[in-house]
């Protein structure tokens, strides 16, 4: 069976995006994610790229505005490449700029509807960067009122509109945290156990990532309810597998052509230890660049279909495998749903 009609066959088909929504996620099944268009059900969110960004702007939170660029340039630029995966086969796509970093959910629903594609957007602040991104009140407020902030654009809606976000992302350089890491790692746990929202964390290391984990579990957190960003910058296989078998999501996704083999590698190390059903991949790629002519390179999100399903075919990778490492693992991992320790 060829990758078109595996992509048929197993009900990988663009949908319109959902226009409901639910309100709260108490007494709910984790059946559906949030998207910027309301909450779709598991079973139709189809294959999906777990962490890619379309516009990213690193000026700094002190100096951030949706002025510095515009938005139907943006618009115009970034839908191809958006376009292009749908042609694919890819349903969904989850996109990790957080506020502070040019995070613009009006944009990505306005993509999100001239593509067909399903688009998740986030709440929470990135912490890495020795704080460059983090507005001033991250340092003076409590981990619970930060946890209130991040809620409320669950509850309310982001930034006046009735977006929601569909997971909590946050960020922190290598370890130790520092103090103001640790309480985002906290303010994530307490948004998590309000609203259901899955926990993406940018990690520098392995060690980071325990940390990581001890804090979410201390806080009531288990383990299954937390996605290792970038877990391919840490090069023992131990912790990966530690990370899985404990629950945690082990999530590579910084997928080229030049890392093409290490990724295959990483995947048949994980298959062979029997935890490829807590592996996410994708390729951290985009961007529209503000402060760059013309948004800068913009990173197809490609890779995945021209090169990385047909290398697993040819690695003996069933149709199984590719279902569950581009559908079912991606839908378990960000299904809105609270996972109490």
């Amino acid at each position: 069976m060829n990758r078109k009609e595996f992509i048929r066959t197993t009900g990988l088909l663009v949908c319109a995006p959902s226009l409901f929504s639910f309100k709260s996620t108490t007494n709910q099944k984790a059946d559906y994610l949030m998207t910027v268009n309301g909450a779709v059900p598991i079973n139709k969110t189809g294959l999906i790229l777990p962490h890619e960004h379309i516009l990213v702007d690193f000026i700094g939170a002190d100096k951030i505005t949706p002025s510095r660029y515009d938005a139907d340039i943006v618009f115009a630029k970034t839908l191809p490449y958006l376009e292009q995966i749908v042609r694919s086969g890819c349903n969904t796509l989850v996109e990790c700029t957080p506020a502070y970093l040019s995070r613009d959910v009006k944009l990505l629903q306005r993509l999100s509807k001239a593509s067909g594609l399903h688009i998740i957007t986030n709440t929470g602040y990135y912490g890495a960067g020795n704080g460059k991104y983090l507005p001033p009140h991250t340092y003076s407020e409590s981990a619970g009122q930060l946890a209130a902030r991040w809620t409320r654009e669950w509850e309310e809606g982001i930034e006046g509109t009735d977006i929601k976000p569909g997971f909590i992302k946050i960020g922190v350089d290598a370890y130790p945290l520092s103090e103001v890491q640790h309480k985002l790692v906290e303010a994530a746990a307490l948004t998590h156990l309000n609203t259901g929202l899955t926990i993406a964390i940018h990690t520098g290391n392995g060690e980071a990532a325990l940390e990581e984990m001890k804090i979410l579990k201390n806080k009531g957190v288990r383990p299954e309810a937390w996605i290792w960003t970038h877990a391919q910058n840490e090069n023992d296989r131990a912790v990966h597998l530690q990370v899985a078998k404990e629950g945690g999501w082990v999530s590579f996704d910084g997928l080229n052509k030049q890392s093409l083999r290490e990724y295959i590698q990483f995947l048949k190390d994980m298959k062979e230890a029997q935890m490829l059903h807590k592996v996410l991949i994708s390729h951290d790629a985009g961007w529209y660049h503000v402060g760059e002519p013309d948004g800068g390179n913009f990173r197809p999100f490609d890779t995945v279909f021209k090169d990385l399903i047909p290398a697993l075919e040819k690695e003996k990778f069933t149709e199984k495998d590719i279902d569950k490492l581009f559908r079912k693992n991606p839908a378990r991992a960000l299904a809105v749903s609270i996972r109490k320790a």
